[in-house]
């Protein structure tokens, strides 16, 4: 069996939903799966009690190089090589999915949004087919109203040394729970260093709006060309930023995929813990009675 690294970027802010996510990693994947959780350094002591045979609890900065210098009382850090445009939290939150890659010993990287949580069984083999990995790739989800997602098919096609997308619609990558190869994200990395003369880490960092899922994406299907097999079920996702009263929690578990191990209701919603909390009874139902 292929072995399993979680992996998580978190904060304080999300720290009540990580503690749902972690409770549901060790309930559904083996013994041998470490929970990696990336935190920035004033929260390292909210999530410290996670530390442990089962998770590694990281300082963000500890995948940044030294000439990454952070701004006191802020999340934000400056390449001393290049200041502008800063390092922003939403960024590095994507960087450190990239990074892990080369710090982790592991032959599948689950990446997971905090606000996701695993509802099956899970492991790297049930979604591998030939030796391969599961890619998510939405075909034609993104349009042309999605402004930022074209914008991100354009930054990924430059850094990767791909001509310009064609018109919407286009392929989206984006989810909330997903399967990555570490080998894979290594190659990316050493393309984006060939392609721009830097380092990865700070081509990747220089980009006001990326998206590290579409950057993946691209790389797998445009420059690798492996035709990996296609899975759009594994988390059964709400990006529904409305809170929801339980009644449409439950109506939204009761809807849980047959192939889906993972459900996500997003933090942007504020939906309430106790709806919340329903929403994944339910789900444990629906598993249990299928």
């Amino acid at each position: 069996m292929s072995k399993l690294a979680v992996i998580t970027p978190s904060y304080a802010q999300d720290a009540e939903l990580f503690a749902l996510l972690h409770r549901s990693v060790l309930e559904h994947t083996s013994e041998d799966t470490i929970h990696h959780v990336f935190v920035p350094p004033g929260d390292k002591e909210l999530f410290a009690p996670y530390q442990g045979p089962r998770c590694h609890v990281w300082v963000r900065s500890e995948l940044l190089p030294r000439r990454y210098l952070r701004v006191p009382g802020t999340d934000v850090y400056v390449n001393s090589r290049r200041p502008w445009p800063p390092l922003r939290g939403w960024v590095m939150q994507q960087t450190v999915k990239i990074a892990a890659a080369g710090l982790i010993d592991a032959d599948a990287m689950l990446i997971v949004d905090s606000d996701a949580v695993l509802v099956r069984p899970t492991d790297a083999t049930s979604f591998t087919r030939d030796g391969r990995l599961c890619l998510y790739r939405l075909e034609e989800g993104v349009t042309a109203s999605m402004e930022r997602h074209v914008l991100w098919h354009h930054v990924a096609r430059e850094l990767l040394g791909l001509p310009p997308p064609p018109p919407p619609p286009l392929p989206d990558y984006v989810t909330a729970l997903t399967f990555w190869d570490p080998h894979i994200v290594r190659a990316m990395q050493r393309r984006i260093t060939e392609v721009t003369g830097q380092d990865w880490l700070d081509a990747f960092n220089s980009r006001l709006h990326i998206s590290e899922f579409i950057l993946y994406g691209v790389f797998v299907d445009e420059v690798l060309k492996a035709a990996p097999p296609v899975n759009t079920s594994i988390c059964h996702l709400s990006y529904n930023h409305e809170p929801w009263d339980e009644a449409t929690a439950l109506a939204f578990a009761d809807r849980l995929g047959a192939d889906a191990v993972g459900m996500m209701i997003s933090a942007k919603s504020n939906t309430p813990m106790e709806s919340r909390l329903a929403a994944i009874r339910r789900c444990a139902q629906v598993v249990e009675s299928g």
